[in-house]
């Protein structure tokens, strides 16, 4: 038997698509949010790139109205991560944060009143790992003496900005085996958050883990998910992908590696057909702002997204199946059918490969249909259906038109 999906959990699915943000002050350096740790910098030293953290590039609200215009629902911001720099107030547990930087302003607290003016639901990274206390390595007695810090800013987040989408923590695999106290830590977070997902990311090693009962989903990192089988699992757990747009979580002024815009299409239709979330990563600028490249591939995903309305937002895994990458979803009664590689239509001296149509199979249907088209062209496609399958005459591209993954209805 399959679990039902609890409330936030299904509100959570229908998300879809969040845009996850590296900022902090290894911004400023520009290789990367693991400086700090990979270049061997002494916490003092480090330390002192909060004298220069003026977040002066810093709009909220123009990266909440950025965010939602190229389609993502979500936003989930690092408020701590591993150098432990918090863009939050503090209040009083200590004054390596933003209000005691020249930024001087609680940064969260602007983020969360822009994504709710935008219709985007924050959600908010914290990390378990922090370097300044050397959590990975102290000895007991101070590890729970951190925990002890941890928890009370956690309990900070939860309680001066309003109703979250979720609390995104990363770290535990730091510690191995050691007791992080998640029953104390996520009992105070259902009890001032009750309808805020929370999750842990299981890290490179152990994509599609669970853990801890009181979580809502499972992580993929940096990998493709694969659809869950839920079958007499004790709670239905929803599934999500994080990914970078290059190859760093934070801003490095010296990677040239992104992914294309058709990458980040297919990455993000591979995440719906496993019915999972797809957490696609930006690192900020030194001081806050979005990047001009990867402001400008985002938009352009976002105009994909926007041709299928909420087709990626609502739409769920259904049986059918077609070759390969090809996959269903189901929406409001309707089959869609989502076609990777289909070919180009026009003269062989313009277009590589040329091809009018290309026959697919789709197998196992489970209603018979009375028409295939595609989404971005008029005009019925040809097909012929015995059964649970059906053979369908795949029209080409017209030339001119290449959407990296293609849409067809099946009425």
């Amino acid at each position: 038997m399959i679990p039902v999906p609890l409330p936030r959990i299904t509100q959570f699915e229908k998300l879809a698509y969040g845009l996850f943000l590296h900022w902090g002050l290894y911004s400023q350096l520009g290789v990367g949010e693991w400086t700090m740790f990979h270049h061997s910098i002494p916490s003092s030293e480090y330390a002192k790139l909060k004298d220069s953290f003026t977040a002066k590039d810093f709009d909220a609200r123009t990266l909440a109205r950025f965010a939602r215009e190229s389609g993502f629902r979500y936003i989930t911001l690092t408020t701590r991560h591993h150098d432990g720099f918090s863009l939050y107030d503090t209040r009083g547990l200590d004054d390596y944060d933003a209000p005691h930087s020249p930024a001087g302003r609680d940064l969260i607290a602007e983020f969360v009143d822009a994504c709710r003016a935008e219709g985007i639901v924050p959600f908010f990274y914290h990390t378990t790992l922090d370097w300044r206390w050397q959590s990975q390595c102290c000895s007991d007695a101070k590890f729970s003496e951190y925990l002890d810090y941890l928890n009370a800013s956690v309990e900070i987040l939860c309680t001066h900005y309003g109703k979250i989408g979720g609390l995104w923590f990363d770290g535990n695999w730091s510690r191995p085996g050691a007791n992080w106290q998640e029953n104390r830590l996520y009992s105070m977070i259902r009890r001032l958050q009750p309808k805020a997902m929370i999750i842990n990311n299981t890290g490179l090693s152990a994509r599609g883990e669970a853990g801890h009962p009181e979580l809502d989903s499972v992580t993929f990192e940096q990998g493709l998910p694969k659809p869950p089988d839920r079958e007499g699992w004790p709670k239905y757990l929803a599934g999500e992908m994080c990914e970078t747009i290059n190859r760093h979580w934070g801003t490095a002024l010296r990677d040239f590696n992104h992914k294309s815009v058709a990458q980040l299409i297919e990455n993000l239709c591979a995440c719906r057909k496993a019915g999972a979330n797809y957490l696609l990563n930006v690192g900020l600028s030194a001081q806050g702002g979005v990047p001009e490249l990867e402001s400008a591939i985002l938009k352009t995903v976002g105009q994909w997204i926007n041709l299928s309305g909420d087709l990626i937002y609502r739409g769920k895994p259904h049986i059918a199946r077609g070759p390969k990458r090809d996959f269903v979803l189901e929406m409001d009664g309707r089959l869609y059918y989502f076609a990777h590689d289909v070919r180009r239509r026009g003269n062989d001296h313009v277009v590589q490969d040329a091809g009018g149509e290309t026959l697919r199979t789709i197998y196992g249907l489970d209603r018979p249909i009375q028409s295939v088209q595609w989404l971005d062209e008029p005009g019925q496609l040809r097909f012929a259906q015995c059964e649970n399958f059906a053979a369908v005459e795949f029209l080409g591209y017209p030339y001119g038109r290449d959407l990296a993954v293609r849409i067809a209805e099946l009425i």
